[in-house]
């Protein structure tokens, strides 16, 4: 079965310009169908994996960026549907409130980690072994995702993500305005839906 790209409905947003969303889209775009073309020259490979062993591992590897691109992205474009909306008091707010002290606390440090030098991603995920949410920086879109948590929040890093509206010395303004922009309740539905 083939995966299927969504549709978002993304208003105007502080600081991203419509542009910039309009070429993030076809960029997500891409991913669901490098996707599905890597899943085919799987199944062609395959027929004889012993002579396409190398040809084979390379495609598998290739996947994972593909794959994880289409998925991170599909979390980053609905936190941004609908109106902006603030935290609101519940179950995600406790708990980032009882592992960091405060919702303030727990931004100033995913904030700090999405200014990790390099292309990548801030994410906050749900561990449902410990049953914690964890901060992480994804190098790329594949390299550290953390095994069996369900992403909740992702932040894109990579310079497509920014710099045609930011500059590359904008990078913290694009995260206040990603914050800015930002409907929580997108997120809390995430965190609903991981604990699960």
């Amino acid at each position: 079965m083939a995966f299927v790209a969504q549709t978002f409905t993304i208003p105007a947003l502080k600081g991203i310009s419509t542009k910039t969303i309009e070429e993030h889209l076809k960029l997500y775009a891409g991913y669901v169908k490098h996707a599905n073309l890597v899943l085919e020259k799987i199944q062609d490979l395959k027929q004889d994996s012993e002579k396409n062993a190398y040809a084979l591992g390379e495609v598998n590897r290739r996947f994972g960026f593909e794959f994880n691109g289409m998925r991170n992205h599909e979390v980053y474009f609905k936190s941004l549907e609908g109106s902006p909306a603030s935290l609101s008091e519940g179950s995600l707010k406790s708990t980032i409130a009882g592992q960091w002290g405060s919702s303030d606390a727990w931004l100033a440090e995913f904030k700090a980690i999405a200014l990790t030098r390099g292309i990548g991603w801030a994410m906050l995920f749900y561990d449902p072994v410990s049953k914690q949410l964890l901060n992480a920086w994804i190098d790329e879109q594949h390299f550290g995702q953390l095994q069996n948590c369900a992403l909740i929040l992702g932040l894109d890093m990579w310079e497509h993500s920014y710099v045609a509206d930011y500059q590359p010395s904008g990078k913290k303004q694009y995260v206040e305005d990603f914050f800015a922009n930002l409907n929580w309740s997108v997120i809390e539905r995430n965190f609903a839906e991981a604990q699960k």
